[in-house]
């Protein structure tokens, strides 16, 4: 197994990122005393609005440090933030305006049948192209920017068709609106996730790592598009409420609206694709070693090592979880014979154990020290699989909770991990495909989660027990792919750590 370097301070990259334009060693620091009104001497306003301003002003100034930090302005990195951020407000956007529609309204018998429907019409799809997004981003030269825009673009039709078709009257949508739409909102939500993914490496500052750098961005999504995006559509969809207008839809196509433009604001580098080599899941090669490199053609491709293999079972065992939490737990709550403040009770406690988990591990992943990628996934996937067991057994809504809790943090900390052994264990010519391919695999892993969220029965132990039969069939392919073996031939551990380039229909090559 490979020893990674354990420290933060201890960078993977020795160099600057070779897609980089040439990024000056010195420039200007930002200080508070280089901020008007920021700096000790400057005159202070009076009065509330004065101060309102002055606190303003400050935080904006705390966030642009943030968001530049180590260089990222000048690699592409705050361009790239601020579209995950608008991708994040998006999601909590429409989140809170099909609330009421989607979650809390309707008898669950006659509405989960037609949520199975349409899932099935909508999902099954994705599930079916899902594999094909990797090789398209491989083969997209100068389309990734378009294409980030474009699932912005799309949303904003969604949102635009679906206040077209509000009834003020209800407050509702008819159903062969609200289900494609809805679910077509989530599906490109996760495709923006996939080409973010294979963007990335590309804007990555010379003087830190991929795992920060996704934490970071992470972070960022979280505070400032969760919960900023969705307190402000929350606001206006009270406002507009007293109209009989679907205040969050609004919010929703300003913000998609904002993210298309801004997605084209990132540096055009992202976008060159010469020299890359694309990763495949498969391996043919022998264990050996060689001592020769062959030529990189056309036809090269660079296997996915041991590590990278065991954390990507790891992760997507743990995001079946995380799929089948996010949407099973609102059929439970529509099951009771419960008053809505009981589902809703029901609903926040699921949800405020999965954003908590979620800060704390991205938090945590943030700062942990990466010795040993792998183990971690498989300690994650094994405390997953565990709490799943446990709700399963004892068939308690606060297990679920704290089985919830759990999932999130170690989804976080297994992802940072995947990140890690990627850096790690491939050249860098072929990190932004490898990216690209594993959030493929992990958004059809959620698909496949939140598929058996709705179509389970909605008491909780036979809910948990069907998903805890899928999770540990993933947690033993996790634990004998670390071993060096599979249960799948050629998309197991059955390879060694740092696989070799490897020529179509040839299993020669070396690492570089």
């Amino acid at each position: 197994m490979a020893n990674y370097p354990s420290s933060p301070s201890t960078p993977r990259q020795s160099s600057a990122n070779r897609w980089l334009p040439p990024i000056e060693d010195s420039h200007r620091a930002h200080h508070y005393d280089d901020e008007p009104g920021l700096g000790p001497t400057a005159d202070r306003p009076r009065g509330a609005a004065g101060r309102g301003r002055e606190m303003g002003s400050k935080m904006y100034g705390l966030f642009q440090k943030a968001a530049t930090a180590d260089g990222a302005d000048k690699s592409g990195l705050t361009a790239l933030t601020y579209p995950v951020m608008a991708n994040f407000a998006a999601d909590s956007a429409m989140a809170v305006a099909l609330a009421n529609t989607l979650f809390f309204a309707a008898a669950s018998g006659e509405s989960k049948s037609k949520v199975a429907l349409y899932l099935l019409i909508t999902i099954a799809p994705f599930a079916v192209i899902a594999p094909l997004i990797g090789p398209a981003i491989d083969r997209l030269q100068h389309g990734r920017r378009v294409a980030l825009a474009a699932s912005f673009a799309i949303r904003t039709a969604l949102a635009v068709l679906l206040i077209a078709n509000y009834d003020p009257a209800t407050g509702s949508f008819p159903p062969w609106v609200l289900y494609p739409c809805a679910l077509g909102m989530m599906v490109l939500s996760k495709s923006f996730s996939v080409l973010r993914s294979a963007v990335t490496p590309r804007v990555l500052p010379p003087s830190i790592d991929l795992v920060r750098v996704n934490s970071r961005l992470t972070m960022f999504g979280l505070l400032g598009g969760t919960i900023a995006g969705g307190a402000a559509a929350a606001g206006v969809e009270y406002l507009f409420g007293l109209f009989r207008l679907p205040g969050a839809l609004y919010v929703c196509v300003a913000v998609t609206v904002v993210g298309a433009a801004l997605s084209m604001r990132i540096p055009k580098w992202v976008e060159v694709t010469e020299g890359e080599v694309p990763t495949t899941l498969s391996y043919h090669g022998p264990t050996e070693q060689f001592d020769r490199m062959p030529p990189v053609t056309g036809k090269t491709r660079q296997p996915l090592g041991r590590n990278i293999i065991t954390s990507l079972w790891g992760n997507c065992t743990i995001k079946v979880m995380v799929g089948f939490l996010f949407l099973y737990p609102a059929f439970v709550a529509k099951s009771h014979d419960a008053s809505g403040w009981e589902q809703l009770r029901i609903l926040g406690l699921i949800g405020a154990a999965a954003g908590i988990g979620n800060f704390v591990g991205n938090f945590t992943a943030a700062r942990l020290q990466l010795g040993n990628p792998s183990r971690l996934v498989v300690r994650a996937a094994t405390a997953v699989t565990v709490m799943a067991l446990a709700t399963a057994v004892l068939g308690n809504l606060y297990v679920a909770a704290l089985a919830t809790l759990v999932t999130s943090g170690a989804s976080a900390i297994a992802k940072a991990s995947l990140d890690a052994s990627l850096q790690d264990d491939l050249p860098e010519q072929s990190r932004a495909s490898a990216f690209g391919r594993s959030e493929s695999l992990l958004q059809l892993a959620w698909v496949a989660g939140g598929a058996m969220g709705v179509l389970i029965y909605t008491d909780l132990w036979v809910g948990f027990t069907a998903i805890t039969a899928l999770l540990i069939l993933g947690l033993a392919q996790t634990l004998v792919s670390n071993g060096g073996d599979s249960l799948i031939p050629g998309l197991g551990g059955n390879r060694p750590v740092f696989a070799e380039q490897e020529s179509r229909g040839t299993a020669s090559a070396v690492r570089e």
